[in-house]
């Protein structure tokens, strides 16, 4: 039995869905796991984006709740966390994504970086058969 579903290989932001509501608490007042409610609030806005919205159990970086995985083939990822589960929240991480699945490589001038996703960027992972040059 395979741990791994196929799913569309086009830009994405893949959603830890059993992510914490908030660093204090593991789901919302109403139940709900922070990453769910992302999630949710990514799907809404996605529409027309060209960017897909992937949703896995754990991310394993369960210390920044929240965390999202931004991917596309050929372009260095990210993983962005500590986002409160909002509209807004998944407006900024959409609309980074967009900007990042336009760019040839993934990277993205800071200074079109919607300040919604400013210090939430935690890693950034290379493409596979790539590094970034020195």
């Amino acid at each position: 039995m395979s741990v791994l579903r196929e799913v569309d290989d086009g830009p994405a932001v893949v959603v830890c869905d059993t992510c914490r509501f908030s660093a204090d608490e593991r789901d919302s007042p109403e139940g709900v796991r922070g990453g769910a409610l992302l999630a949710k609030a990514l799907r809404e806005a996605a529409d027309g984006t060209g960017v897909a919205v992937q949703t896995m159990p754990c991310l394993f970086n369960c210390g920044q709740h929240c965390s999202v995985h931004l991917r596309a083939p050929g372009k260095i990822g990210y993983v962005l966390g500590r986002f409160e589960p909002t509209a807004q929240a998944a407006r900024a991480i959409l609309d980074y994504a967009v900007a990042y699945a336009d760019s040839e490589e993934g990277v993205v001038p800071y200074r079109q970086w919607p300040e919604g996703v400013k210090g939430h960027f935690i890693v950034r992972v290379p493409p596979a058969g790539k590094l970034v040059a020195d």
